[in-house]
């Protein structure tokens, strides 16, 4: 499962689950803004608060429940990678974990077994500061997941959507790489 940012199903979003059916996955892009997309990193909060948080995640499980019987790799965009955060922390045959530029809250009784959580965010990102990413990863260990980071200088916080100006080609490439790895390792 690969859910959008707060921009919305862009290009990008299509762009990265071809990339991944190229690999031979099978990937599934849930529209959760009701075919809506945004320009702005603005717009696209004011999608998402009109949707309401709540919303967005009984979405978000909706389209994922068909298919979680075999175990899925939950990963996002931004907003999309909260979402799935909060998807695979409460799925117990969760496979995997992938978070692109964006992480969410961790309820204290979250528990997962070793869950395989790779995480890429630019450095510095003002949605993602340090001392938020410290605490995040001291829960999201202390929940049972094992986790990598990689932080990319320099980059904004969507970098991979080319068509933004947060894009950053090499960090781009690189995550996509190591991504890749990672979802063939589980």
């Amino acid at each position: 499962m690969l859910f959008h940012s707060a921009y919305g199903p862009r290009p990008a979003v299509h762009a990265a689950a071809d990339r991944l059916r190229a690999a031979g996955h099978q990937v599934h892009v849930p529209d959760l803004y009701d075919g809506r997309t945004a320009e702005t990193v603005e717009d696209g909060m004011k999608i998402k608060d009109e949707i309401g948080t709540d919303e967005l995640l009984r979405r978000a499980v909706r389209a994922s429940a068909p298919h979680s019987a075999s175990g899925l790799l939950y990963a996002g965009f931004s907003l999309g990678a909260a979402l799935a955060q909060n998807l695979a922390l409460g799925d117990e045959k969760a496979r995997g974990l992938l978070l692109l530029h964006g992480t969410s809250d961790i309820a204290d009784d979250a528990s997962v077994d070793d869950l395989p959580v790779q995480l890429h965010v630019a450095d510095p990102d003002l949605f993602e500061p340090d001392d938020w990413q410290n605490v995040w990863y001291r829960q999201i260990r202390a929940a049972g997941a094992d986790v990598e980071v990689f932080r990319y200088p320099g980059a904004g916080h969507v970098y991979t959507d080319p068509d933004l100006p947060d894009y950053d080609e090499e960090a781009a490439e690189k995550t996509w790489r190591i991504a890749l790895g990672f979802i063939e390792s589980l």
